[in-house]
């Protein structure tokens, strides 16, 4: 049989087909490429200078510029803002190339030709985006612009007395009434590093105000000193000393650097940082005059207010604080760079903003940082291997892994949180390792080994726990290799010896993010067989009522048949109080009520085990079970809590996320969570009866999350006041527009009523007045959860002589003696050294919080200590005081 089709005169169709298809795609695609205008081409160009050798492209790009036509000087500033602000590391080539555009030339193209040279109009340019950066307090790109600012200066384009002027505004900050620390730091890191970099020709000038910038440095830095003893990265409970021995705190650093050159008169900084433009001829100031900066003003810091105070009459507005940033050292200053001297400082400072910057693509980022060296002073780091040496020896040459290695970790140490979320530095340090194995990898195995040599000399507990998290996640990502034999000998410690939690802490991260039996093969024998260090259970489940020898097995069982056949959220209810009633006429148990709840709960959860998404399933459908077994008195939910805890105990993990969604659905408040933990703590020994009440980061970890879910409702609950008050406020408004007509008589929306003129708001509006109830009904839920926790430490470190579970060690370990001893200490004294870790972290994490009720909170919460003089008590409220704000 044949079929007649249609002939088409197409040799080879089918591949005809495709090709012409293929042919019909591309140049279907290319109609909607959008090709670059010559404008974009030379800002792209101005932004990519560098990219084989800076040196080499500055008079090419130069003569490139000048000969644009037409010429656009918005387009050339805005390349070159957009370069400063984003490539720091290139500020002095971009000075170079605004310094060969200063002298007018006759290449100049007549569009050009105007009363001022091309690089002043540039300059002018670049100007207005400098004043929109600080009109907006975008500190970071203000300072990257002081930078090329004090470079222009040294190059002759910028006057010595406009520089010198822009610093002094800047200093001025300083002297401002109350100024935050966060904004004092911000200007004098400001006037700082730009004084480092012009300082030099700064100091030859008779107009200069060097000295008097310092000297208002040096008088706000010694104002700010409480605060930075809480926020050390190293733990010290018994002296007030500021200066680490392994640490710098980045103001008072700083500060030295520049007090050093100004008595040296700046002789080292030409060899600190690289300086093109001085290989240029001298501009002559009677053709080419320098630049004058027009006289600024810092704006202040915008406030909203949004009118809203508690109860008691106090601001629940919260401003986030700002602490002094100290910075940890991993390496000799022959090893990473000193950041005591000019060249380090500068360079810790660029290595930072990279990272800062970069933080959206943590790819280029690394490529970036592997790359920093051709962009410092020859001799800076040494050569990668292979490379040719350097024409001369600077007596640097510091290693370039090490140095971006301590830096990244340094940042991610900062207290009381690091500048970015703790998976960008760790994934950032990943790419690192992957760009270059050979080369990273023995830096961040130098890190690891000397940040745990830290753990045992005071360490700050919150870095260690971020420690453990990087250390875990870092080793999940190259196959859990490590030498843990070099470990093996720490096994003697103490069980709740720094380096021995953080062992035990770091294989449980890692089985979170593999399995129990994978992480159980890469350690050493001893290891295998210790349970101090890893369980020999595997995580999951632990339902008390699963073995039919249990007394109870029954009445679980008929619990759990309901459960799964889905029954009814009343029916089950009715038959856990059947269960009741047959309990409660056995007459053998005491604890009816507390039985119940454990057995219904632990059945519950036993049902939604197996994923998490079980067990969102299975606490919304039976939340109204959950509601009925809570009840409203504080002991239901304590057992609903405790009997979580125990169903879950072998994965920790699990018990917070339990916790954080029985306050999501408001089965219990976090006032019960932190009440709870508080309860049962006892270091990682959890639940462990009579012995001294202490924190591990486990129970920190709950009250974080009872405390954040207890601001973060607070936070809403106050947004959404706000937007109804505005949304009523733009209707009473619009009404005055339409010629006065009486409010209550214009129809509006049902949903949305207008506030009479003269009235309260809230009484004129229903939906305000609910959003003031439940805002009024958050915030003391705040203040309960913030007071129950002071409440707890007190309980912890300063019990009163009458309470059950007195902690002796609580005055000891504050002590020097006591330090310089610590190889002896016992597990509980260690852990009472964490719980007071715990608290300092406390008292600055939610210092915000702290300083808006802190006269409601430091009553309530200090009640038990109040007029006591033991060393604990005192330190209780040395600490509180110096976080609120109280202490200078």
């Amino acid at each position: 049989m044949s079929f007649d089709r249609p002939h088409y005169d197409r040799p080879h169709r089918g591949g005809g087909n495709r090709r012409r298809y293929k042919d019909d795609y591309d140049t279907h695609d290319r109609r909607r490429e959008s090709f670059e205008s010559p404008e974009q081409i030379l800002k792209n160009t101005i932004i990519k200078l560098g990219e084989v050798d800076a040196l080499q492209e500055l008079p090419r790009l130069a003569k490139q510029i000048r000969e644009q036509v037409p010429l656009s000087v918005p387009i050339i500033s805005e390349g070159i803002r957009i370069a400063v602000t984003e490539q720091p590391y290139k500020i002095p080539y971009y000075a170079a190339l605004l310094r060969l555009l200063y002298d007018p030339t006759e290449g100049e193209n007549a569009e050009s030709s105007t009363s001022s040279s091309l690089g002043k109009q540039v300059l002018e340019d670049f100007w207005k985006g400098f004043q929109g950066y600080l009109d907006k307090l975008a500190w970071r790109d203000v300072r990257l612009c002081i930078h090329f600012f004090a470079h222009l200066t040294v190059a002759q384009v910028i006057s010595i007395e406009s520089m010198s002027a822009l610093l002094q505004s800047f200093a001025a900050v300083l002297d401002e009434f109350g100024v935050s620390y966060g904004r004092g730091r911000n200007a004098a890191l400001c006037a700082i590093e730009g004084l480092i970099i012009s300082g030099a020709v700064m100091a030859k000038s008779s107009s200069s105000n060097t000295t008097e910038i310092i000297k208002t440095v040096q008088n706000y830095n010694d104002s700010i000193y409480s605060p930075k003893l809480l926020v050390q990265p190293a733990m010290s409970l018994f002296t007030e000393s500021r200066s680490l021995e392994n640490a710098d705190e980045v103001v008072d650093t700083g500060l030295f650097v520049l007090k050093a050159l100004d008595s040296s008169e700046f002789v080292e900084v030409s060899e600190s940082f690289p300086q093109p433009y001085l290989d240029f001829p001298d501009l002559d100031p009677t053709v080419s005059a320098p630049f004058e900066l027009p006289a600024i003003l810092v704006p202040p810091e915008v406030i909203e207010l949004d009118g809203l105070a508690t109860d008691a009459g106090e601001d629940a507005q919260v401003k986030k604080e700002d602490w002094p940033q100290y910075f940890f050292h991993l390496f000799d200053n022959e090893t990473t760079p000193d950041p005591a001297t000019p060249a380090g400082f500068l360079v810790r400072s660029q290595i930072l903003d990279t990272i800062d910057i970069f933080e959206v693509n943590r790819k280029e980022c690394a490529r970036l940082l592997l790359e920093y060296p051709k962009w410092c002073a020859p001799g800076t780091f040494k050569p990668k291997p292979g490379a040719p040496e350097p024409e001369f020896e600077s007596g640097k040459n510091w290693q370039l892994e090490s140095t971006v290695i301590e830096t990244a970790l340094g940042s991610l140490y900062l207290l009381p949180e690091s500048t970015h979320k703790t998976v960008y530095h760790i994934a950032l340090i990943t790419e690192l390792c992957k760009l270059s194995p050979s080369t990273v990898g023995p830096a961040v195995g130098k890190s690891i080994r000397r940040l745990y040599t830290a753990l045992g000399d005071g360490f700050d507990v919150e870095n260690a726990r971020r420690f453990a998290e990087w250390f875990a996640v870092h080793m999940s990502n190259f196959g859990f290799q490590w030498v843990w034999k070099e470990w093996l000998p720490d096994l003697e410690l103490s069980e709740q010896h720094p380096k021995r939690t953080f062992i035990r802490r770091a294989l449980e991260f890692e089985i979170r993010l593999s399995y129990h039996d994978r992480v159980l093969k890469t350690l050493p024998e001893p290891m295998q067989n210790d349970t101090t260090v890893i369980s020999d259970q595997t995580p999951g489940p632990a339902f008390e009522y699963e073995d039919p020898a249990h007394p109870h097995y029954d009445t679980a069982q008929s619990i759990l048949s309901l459960l799964r056949g889905r029954s009814k959220a009343n029916e089950v209810l009715s038959h856990i109080e059947s269960l009741k009633t047959t309990l409660e006429s056995s007459g053998t148990h005491l604890h009816v009520d507390n039985t119940i709840r454990s057995i219904s709960i632990h059945c519950l959860l036993s049902i939604g085990s197996r994923s998490f998404s079980h067990l969102l399933n299975a606490i919304e459908r039976y939340l109204p079970l959950l509601r009925g077994l809570a009840g409203t008195d504080a002991e239901s939910k304590q057992d609903i809590l405790s009997a979580v805890a125990s169903f879950w105990r072998l994965n920790r993990q699990m018990v917070n996320i339990v916790f954080d969604k029985l306050m999501q659905y408001q089965i219990v408040d976090p006032t019960d969570v932190v009440g709870w933990t508080f309860e049962n703590v006892g270091g990682d020994a959890h639940l462990s009866g009579m012995r001294p009440m202490s924190l591990s980061a486990f129970e920190w970890d709950l009250l974080k999350g009872a405390l954040d879910k207890a601001n973060g409702r607070v936070m809403v609950a106050r947004r959404k006041v706000a937007a109804l008050r505005k949304e009523h406020d733009d209707s009473v408004a619009r009404v005055k527009a339409s010629g006065g007509a009486d409010v209550g008589s214009i129809e509006m929306d049902a949903d949305v009523k207008p506030f009479k003129q003269g009235n309260d708001s809230a009484s004129e509006n229903p939906q305000l007045t609910v959003a003031l109830k439940a805002f009024a009904s958050l915030t003391r839920e705040q203040k309960g959860a913030l007071a129950r926790t002071i409440e707890g430490f007190v309980s912890c470190l300063a019990p009163s002589p009458s309470a059950g579970r007195q902690n002796p060690h609580a005055e000891t370990v504050i002590t020097e003696q006591a330090w310089e001893t610590r190889v002896t200490w016992t597990a509980d004294e260690w852990n009472t050294w964490e719980t007071w870790g715990w608290y300092r972290h406390f008292c600055r994490t939610y210092s915000p919080y702290l300083r808006n009720y802190q006269e409601t909170l430091g009553t309530v919460g200090f009640a038990k200590i109040e007029g006591s003089t033991s060393p604990a008590a005192k330190l209780m409220k040395k600490t509180w005081d110096m976080a609120t704000g109280q202490e200078s």
